[in-house]
């Protein structure tokens, strides 16, 4: 095993993600609030208006605060504080569209929640062009079958639903799926997931490695499984039903499928030597990971109906992490052949490999965006690890984090967003960027640590 392996697994297992026997976990107290650490000052404003509530019993969940903040933590919107809006309406009707563009507003979102029945609500909304509807008074002629017609365009969209009491918070995101949807023509991805290991106080606790899901703001966090012995590298099956990942309970790494609606699960391997880094192709078929089964580790894919394997890398070099191209042709992995760990590519069809990336110290934990333009990465420079992209077509490469041994991103469906572990301060964070930069949140561990935060598909 190479020094750099053997260096780097022992601090950094989550990047390394080949040997957890060297994982050391540490708990540390940490609030719990979200915290914006900047790019509020590009974003759009906006105004989420407070869902007016018809009914006599308590509400579960404040939508339109769901809604901000889902909006908010895009990093592409501004949502108007309360006490600044100039008016609260329910419907479009109401909208003083004037008083709201004076305060430099152009889309504002109203609606109501109302109870009827038994833990049965009515939501209806609409998302208002408030200059469009200036412009026009808000009505519009438009022509019809030859014949002028007046509408009422300037509402964007405009929803009614019953929901449960218990669906509150997916409905939220929901609605923020759509007005992000309809105002920056990409999909939203706010009705996703995401799949990290936690890693509690080993002296306090029998079973302190934990694969947990959550919504993507870390909201309903899940248990889906406890272990005394470390987990690693949780990966989202493209259908969002299966989690593929690392398990030592059994004293060596072993490669486990695990549905996480019934919670049962299947030992996918259980090769001599490292069994690590699983990764689902695009189309859910096979599984790429890391085996050294045959000495030395290397990059290997595994049909999932057959469980045959097809050997990938051949070399002395340590290869690992790989992840797939959207198109599926192409694997992204790790390999210290050139002397040091960097991130390369093969192509599946001619075993052609190309390295990609030349700039720092390290790179390591490369990941392709969903649009195929650019590689996310661990970038090591002077020493410190963070999270970078690099163009895929001119080469260019941008740092996107500051914070201290920032590892593991992991990129949200529709690609606008990346999600990490970081240490700041001493203090474990789950962290997220925006693909360009500019907006960044964090969230501190309240006790123990985050690894291997990993974004789920699209759900709907």
């Amino acid at each position: 095993m190479s020094t750099w392996l053997l260096k780097f697994t022992k601090k950094h297992f989550s990047i390394a993600a080949v040997v957890l026997v060297f994982i050391s976990a540490q708990a540390n107290a940490a609030t719990t609030e979200i915290i914006i650490t900047g790019g509020t000052d590009s974003a759009r404003p906006i105004g989420i208006v407070p869902f007016k509530y018809l009914g006599n019993v308590n509400l579960p969940e404040n939508l339109s605060e769901i809604v901000a903040s889902d909006l908010q933590r895009s990093g592409k919107f501004s949502p108007m504080k309360m006490s600044s809006m100039p008016q609260f309406p329910t419907t479009d009707s109401e909208v003083n569209y004037k008083a709201w563009a004076d305060k430099g507003i152009d889309m504002v979102l109203v609606g109501s929640v109302q109870a009827t029945g038994l833990n049965q609500f009515l939501v209806t909304f609409e998302l208002v062009d408030v200059l469009r509807a200036q412009a026009t008074g808000g009505q519009s002629k438009n022509l019809q079958d030859g014949k002028l017609v007046l509408s009422r365009d300037h509402i964007i969209e405009k929803r009614s639903k019953t929901i449960d009491g218990d669906d509150f918070r997916q409905y939220a995101h929901i609605i923020s799926d759509i007005v992000y949807e309809k105002l920056t023509g990409q999909r939203g991805a706010f009705l996703t997931r995401i799949a990290y290991i936690k890693v509690l106080d080993r002296e306090t606790n029998p079973k302190p490695f934990r694969l947990v899901i959550a919504d993507y703001d870390n909201q309903n966090p899940t248990t889906l499984l406890s272990s005394p012995e470390p987990l690693m590298s949780p990966t989202w099956s493209p259908n969002g039903n299966t989690i593929a990942y690392v398990s030592f309970e059994n004293k060596r790494s072993q490669i486990f499928l695990q549905d996480i609606y019934t919670t049962s699960r299947t030992r996918l391997t259980d090769f001599p030597g490292i069994n690590s880094a699983p990764n689902f192709s695009p189309d859910g078929k096979k599984l790429a990971m890391v085996l050294s089964k045959d000495g030395n580790p290397e990059i290997y894919v595994m049909n999932l109906q057959t469980k045959g394997l097809t050997r990938i890398t051949r070399n002395r070099a340590i290869d690992t992490e790989p992840s797939w191209t959207p198109d599926g042709k192409s694997l992204i992995f790790t390999s210290e052949r050139g002397g040091k760990p960097q991130i390369y590519r093969v192509n599946l069809a001619t075993n052609r490999k190309s390295r990609l990336t030349f700039e720092g110290g390290m790179n390591l934990g490369g990941a392709v965006t969903p649009d195929n333009s650019q590689l996310v990465i661990v970038n090591r420079t002077r020493g410190n690890y963070h999270i970078a992209k690099q163009d895929l077509t001119n080469g260019d490469m941008l740092v996107l984090t500051n914070t201290y041994l920032d590892e593991s991103p992991s990129i949200s469906p529709n690609g606008s967003m990346i999600i990490y572990s970081a240490m700041e301060n001493g203090l474990p964070t789950l962290s997220w960027v925006s693909l360009d930069g500019r907006f960044s949140f964090k969230e501190p561990v309240a006790d123990g640590e985050v690894k291997s935060p990993s974004w789920s598909p699209f759900l709907l």
